[in-house]
């Protein structure tokens, strides 16, 4: 299986991004997908955080700004980010968890993105 991010980007102040999340592969089940971002010289922070019953949870700084959701069938999460602010700007990293399924077995996976940028700037 593989995950891949998009939708990075520059944007001004109170603007709007949505960042993709996808999983590709023999996939069985994904448990949660989440979002954490990070700025140089700092350590990651978990910002959004959606598990499979659709229960979700968030940074307290982005709380009414940014919406996490997910789509089962295509195995994709997102990231709405409203109303951003420049503290907002770092680098965004996709994670999600579930289940590989290859033949008969099946295999718990951990995957994390690749990493995409978010400056918000004017």
């Amino acid at each position: 299986v593989q995950l891949q991010a998009f939708g990075g980007g520059l944007v001004q102040p109170g603007g709007s991004l949505r960042l993709s999340c996808a999983v590709s592969g023999t996939v069985f089940s994904i448990n949660t997908m989440s979002w954490y971002r990070q700025i140089p010289g700092k350590g990651r922070v978990l910002v959004a955080i959606i598990y499979s019953g659709g229960g979700t949870n968030y940074l307290e700084s982005v709380k009414g700004r940014f919406t996490i959701s997910r789509d089962n069938a295509k195995n994709t999460a997102y990231l709405q980010m409203n109303s951003l602010k420049s503290e907002d700007t770092a680098v965004y990293y996709c994670y999600a968890d579930g289940v590989e399924r290859q033949d008969s077995d099946h295999t718990p996976f951990k995957l994390v993105g690749q990493g995409t940028l978010v400056t918000v700037s004017s």
